[in-house]
């Protein structure tokens, strides 16, 4: 069988949206059925969607460019002129109270990026079933994040993370260009570092994590991918 997988994107976004109670399964039908497809078509890799263990209100999806000028041209061609964000924009912005909450990140030291093999994204007809869990540690800084601070992770909070029964899948600082496409908010004149792993398995609980590498000044995120995520654990 030939291995598809291959690094996804110098860009990224992750973005987490705070819903209205109740409707956070009616968002997740629409993206999964109408809003995977329609943007990969136009050259945007959607990476995964979540549910947000502990906080039923929050959705959480991560989508991949491979640079800037192309994340543009892309964004232009699926808000201004796709027929699939015409006909679903209304049902998607109802269930919507605050989206601006997004973090644009390029690949650090040594991680490529996410790796994966787009062919093996769970189909439109596709069940619910227990994928695992993503976690995604988040690390604010007040000045940009050094490269010591990359190696330091890559030496001690990696082995650290794998000890405590996580797979590391990637690592991410702020890209610092200028956001190009206004028209979408992200977060900008902020510094983060964002680590991702996988803890396999069903039912899966995520292990206290040891203090290394600033670890413990870290944000968790628990995320259970949507049966339609390419980024899942199990």
């Amino acid at each position: 069988m030939t291995d598809e997988r291959a690094p996804c994107c110098r860009v990224i976004e992750l973005r987490r949206y705070v819903l209205e109670p109740g409707r956070r399964d009616d968002l997740i039908d629409i993206f999964d059925r109408c809003f995977v497809e329609s943007q990969e078509e136009l050259g945007i890799r959607v990476v995964g969607q979540f549910r947000v263990r502990g906080q039923p209100d929050l959705f959480a999806w991560i989508r991949g460019f491979r640079d800037m000028e192309s994340r543009a041209r892309s964004l232009a061609a699926f808000y201004e002129e796709s027929e699939a964000w015409r006909r679903n924009r209304e049902a998607a912005n109802a269930t919507m109270i605050e989206f601006g909450n997004v973090l644009l990140l390029r690949p650090a030291g040594e991680s490529p990026g996410f790796v994966l093999d787009p062919t093996q994204r769970p189909g439109p007809e596709a069940p619910e079933s227990d994928r695992g869990v993503i976690v995604a540690g988040i690390f604010e800084s007040e000045g940009a994040i050094s490269e010591e601070f990359v190696e330091e992770f890559e030496s001690e909070g990696i082995p650290a993370l794998r000890e405590s029964g996580l797979i590391s899948l990637a690592h991410f600082v702020t890209e610092p260009s200028a956001n190009t496409f206004p028209a979408l908010p992200v977060r900008e004149d902020e510094n983060v570092f964002v680590w991702f792993a996988a803890v396999r398995g069903p039912g899966t609980r995520v292990p206290p994590l040891p203090a290394a590498a600033g670890l413990d000044r870290h944000a968790l995120l628990e995320l259970e991918p949507t049966r339609r995520s390419l980024l899942r654990a199990g």
